[in-house]
């Protein structure tokens, strides 16, 4: 059976990315990642959705994005700012490399796995600015997997990455998560992480805008649902 890694931090992209692969006949491959995270929800989250899929192992590695600091995502002493959906800069919630180093694990849990393909749910419309969100940066990491593994190198076994949410807007997303039947009630999306998302960060913002404008009520608690 053809096998696939997912990054799968638990939040809705990532959730609806692995509902993609599994549609197209996968065997699922999850890692998660304890970055030293703000929060542990998002985890809780991650292990409910691969339980849900049933899936062989469910990897979970730890590594101290916070020992770097830079980002109200793993610094608690740096507030996560109310969200703007309208912002063009890239806001004090982006993790430095952070995606970079989850796709360089990913790539080498493949390797091993003899996986052939690594699903992330990187989005370049609806989103909060991040650079290694951007197809630029997937087409770039793509060259370097194709030229730093064994499998490539010598096996001449390709490792591709699939990014089928890079050019959905969060409407579309949400719809085709909802097509696929992915649980959408397990996941969160709350930079804040509380026992309800508190729909007013960048991605509760952007999360409630897509459900919205699908006609679909999000299935999650909120403290606060504004106007959407």
């Amino acid at each position: 059976m053809k096998k696939a890694v997912v990054l799968l931090s638990g939040g809705l992209d990532s959730t609806v990315c692995m509902s993609v692969a599994a549609s197209q006949g996968y065997e699922l491959y999850p890692i998660s990642f304890n970055y030293h995270q703000r929060h542990s929800r998002e985890l809780n989250s991650a292990k409910a959705v691969a339980h849900y899929y049933k899936v062989k192992k469910h990897l979970i590695i730890e590594t101290n994005m916070d020992a770097i600091g830079g980002s109200a995502l793993t610094d608690s002493a740096t507030a996560v700012p109310d969200g703007d959906v309208e912002r063009n800069d890239i806001p004090v919630t982006y993790v430095p490399a952070r995606n970079l180093t989850f796709l360089s694990y990913a790539l080498g849990y493949a390797e091993v796995t003899g996986a052939e393909r690594i699903f992330i749910g990187v989005n370049s419309l609806d989103y909060s600015g991040y650079p290694d969100c951007r197809p630029e940066f997937i087409a770039l990491f793509q060259k370097v997997a194709d030229y730093s593994t064994k499998a490539a190198v010598q096996d001449k076994r390709e490792i591709k990455v699939e990014t089928p949410l890079i050019n959905l807007s969060k409407k579309e997303i949400v719809q085709l998560g909802t097509k696929l039947g992915a649980p959408l009630k397990f996941t969160t999306s709350c930079y804040r992480g509380g026992e309800a998302a508190c729909g007013k960060c960048d991605s509760c913002l952007l999360r409630l805008k897509g459900f919205s404008e699908a006609g679909l009520t999000d299935p999650i608690l909120y403290d606060y649902r504004g106007e959407q």
